[in-house]
């Protein structure tokens, strides 16, 4: 399973708008690179960086990914969809949430990444848009994306290049149903506690589940 990479974004953190007067400042605003390569780092990629990074990038965070398969559902929901539209690095085709796994590998170039988390949607996804309900529709509709770590870093194309699977851990759980697991009212407790021990799994996401496991105890 080929993920073809249709476009490379980046940004630097910029104020995108403000909360309650205060700017809010964002590197969510990315756009496509024009250089035929980039260089793929342990904690993001060129030309790229995050404003707070207890939230957003670091180490298993690196790279966030977006299906360009979705496009049509937002686009009936009057979204214009273009290449980095959800705030992403990359703007993929060939796979959506539940058809990739938590921990499987890619080669991109000369770098290897591997999927860690899915993305939750937040405020500043909402003024990014300018559409207060996009998190929303991203929670209820598990569209996602994902984020990868950086296992290997290394130059890779920019654009119309491929991430060739190096390994796929189709026995883990899928990042939708690590999404679910997450989010969803109802979901079973079992599958919740399988998605918190994958050992792959990013921190940041198993302390949010293991909370709503205690929860439902």
């Amino acid at each position: 399973m080929e993920l073809r990479v249709l476009s490379v974004n980046v940004a630097m953190p910029r104020i995108i708008g403000s909360v309650n007067s205060d700017p809010v400042l964002s590197g969510i605003a990315k756009v496509p690179v024009e250089a035929p390569s980039v260089f793929v780092g342990h904690i993001n990629i060129e030309g790229d960086a995050q404003a707070d990074r207890s939230v957003h990038g670091g180490v298993d965070k690196a790279v966030y990914t977006y299906p360009s398969e979705h496009w049509p559902w937002w686009q009936a929901r009057r979204f214009a969809c273009v290449p980095a539209t959800f705030g992403e690095n990359l703007t993929l085709a060939g796979a959506i949430e539940d058809d990739v796994h938590i921990g499987d590998r890619f080669r991109w170039g000369d770098a290897v990444l591997e999927i860690s988390q899915p993305r939750a949607p937040c405020y500043k996804f909402a003024i990014h848009t300018a559409r207060p309900d996009a998190p929303q529709l991203m929670t209820i509709s598990a569209r996602c994306g994902w984020y990868m770590r950086v296992i290997e870093e290394g130059h890779a194309g920019a654009a119309g290049g491929v991430m060739t699977p190096l390994s796929i851990q189709s026995e883990n759980p899928s990042v939708g149903e690590a999404f679910r697991a997450m989010f969803a009212p109802r979901f079973p407790r079992e599958t919740r506690q399988k998605v918190h021990d994958i050992p792959a799994l990013a921190a940041a996401w198993r302390e949010g589940l293991a909370k709503r496991l205690t929860k439902s105890e």
